[in-house]
């Protein structure tokens, strides 16, 4: 049985964002509309703001996968679901974190968070899409939200409290469990009740998305039912089951609803292959041994039609361990077969720059964009070749345009910092190093930085003069966000 008491400190905050108050309806074509019933408590723009705070704490205190490969993937996965779902009042973001256990959770504001470690274990992309579903439900459903006023009624300071408890389970796991059991006094069973019938709701609306987005909406009980069978005897159970309880009661239930939908039988999908595969080369605590071992052991027992996403993933770990040879032989018949397949392209463009091959890389990156021009993986795999070729303006000024499109990008600012140190241009790094330090939460950094980038820029010029205007935008945001810390 949950508790928290006993909970692993990366389980709290899971545990909290999966707790609300009972499904309200069980026809499950009939999703209610209850977004008014936490506005009493916190506005959807209030949502969103918090969700914004907790990101830049997350970013600075948990190991986010900044990978745009994979980065790419699971936000159009992500979205294909959110395109689908009933009830959206908030933007949505999916990010990846390097967490070998079985988890996934949603903070405020649309942000859900994906553990590396259920990648090994789903099966299919619907199993993986299935899980999503459930949280993007979580968002939709205002289960946070409903939670925090459910227990506000009863203490008028449970919610500032419970606030700044997940700020702290963020920032600092052990403070925050402590917060918690100083601030609160909510009945363990009673929250334990309101999970389970939370997670209900949440398995009910989230199998609906499945169907609606084309995915097989049986993957949902199918991984319910495989996941309790692996933990049934069991003492130490994964983060997933603990913070998302699978009672027999709720199996049962999501069979019995997934069976009112038709049967969607799928090919398997070779962009989750692929992420997979990306995965345990690279993220899931694998030692590269490790890794070779399960490619070798899983092309033994895969079919033919998946053998090109497991040899993917082995001329990752051959690139990681500098054998390039290996890598190439295994690389070059999957991208001359589809030399649009942005996981090859990436592979390959690692293995040109290891071996100082930088116009090659180049030229098929430029070719790529000319068909995907708003491709992430291929503006940042350019701007970072053409950074090793030493071409470095020309690596600047895809960055620049990238990092206005996608100023939460850790990559686009990081690749900036790095091109103007190469070019002894301290006020750009310095800017860009400060950049960063917002995404953090760290104002006193990047306000520090962006003051001795003013400082060295020319006396007048545009440089010096957007300098100064950063710096009014990130006081701005240090006193909103120091606001909403001191309302807790």
């Amino acid at each position: 049985m949950f508790q928290f008491a006993k909970a692993p400190t990366y389980l709290l905050l899971s545990a909290l964002l999966s707790t609300s108050l009972p499904a309200i309806a069980n026809n499950a074509s009939s999703l209610p509309d209850i977004g008014t019933t936490a506005a009493s408590t916190l506005t959807i723009d209030k949502e969103i703001e918090y969700g914004e705070m907790y990101m830049r704490i997350m970013r600075a205190s948990r190991p986010i996968i900044n990978d745009p490969v994979l980065s790419e993937y699971i936000q159009d996965l992500g979205h294909k679901l959110v395109a689908n779902a009933d009830g959206v009042k908030t933007p949505f973001d999916f990010f990846l974190i390097k967490n070998y256990e079985i988890n996934a959770f949603a903070l405020f504001g649309g942000n859900i968070g994906v553990h590396s470690g259920l990648f090994l274990h789903a099966k299919t992309e619907s199993e993986l899409a299935s899980v999503i579903a459930h949280e993007i439900a979580h968002v939709t459903q205002r289960h946070l939200a409903r939670t925090l006023e459910d227990q506000a009624k009863k203490n008028p300071a449970t919610m500032a409290a419970m606030l700044g408890s997940l700020l702290l389970v963020i920032a600092a796991p052990e403070a925050g469990i402590a917060a918690l059991h100083a601030t609160t006094a909510i009945s363990i069973q009673g929250m334990l009740n309101h999970t389970r019938s939370n997670e209900k709701e949440a398995d009910r609306i989230g199998i609906s998305t499945l169907a609606k987005a084309g995915f097989n909406p049986q993957a949902m009980p199918h991984f319910f039912e495989r996941l309790a069978e692996q933990y049934r005897y069991t003492t130490k159970l994964p983060p997933m089951l603990l913070s998302h309880p699978l009672p027999e009661s709720r199996i049962t239930d999501s069979r019995l609803r997934a069976n009112n939908y038709s049967v969607v039988r799928l090919p398997p999908s070779e962009h989750y292959l692929l992420a997979k595969s990306r995965m345990v080369a690279r993220y899931v605590g694998f030692s590269q041994t490790s890794a070779l071992n399960w490619f070798n052991t899983e092309l033994k027992k895969a079919p033919a039609n998946q053998h090109k996403e497991l040899n993917y993933g082995k001329s990752l770990v051959y690139i990681d361990k500098g054998q390039y040879a290996k890598a190439q032989q295994l690389l070059l018949p999957l991208l001359t077969a589809e030399p649009n397949n942005l996981f090859y392209i990436d592979a390959a463009t690692d293995l040109n720059l290891y071996q100082k091959q930088y116009d090659k890389a180049i030229t098929r990156l430029e070719n790529a964009l000319q068909y995907q021009p708003e491709s992430s993986v291929l503006q940042l795999n350019l701007a970072n070749t053409l950074l090793e070729a030493k071409r470095y303006q020309q690596s600047i000024n895809i960055l620049t345009r990238y990092s206005y499109q996608q100023p939460n990008d850790i990559n686009g600012w990081a690749l900036l910092a790095q091109n103007y140190a190469k070019q002894n241009k301290r006020d750009g790094e310095l800017a860009a190093m400060g950049e960063l330090a917002a995404l953090r939460a760290q104002w006193g950094l990047a306000i520090s930085n962006y003051t001795q980038a003013a400082q060295r820029a020319k006396l007048g010029s545009l440089d010096q003069a957007r300098y100064d205007a950063r710096l009014d935008q990130l006081r701005l945001q240090q006193a909103k966000f120091e606001a909403l810390r001191s309302s807790f």
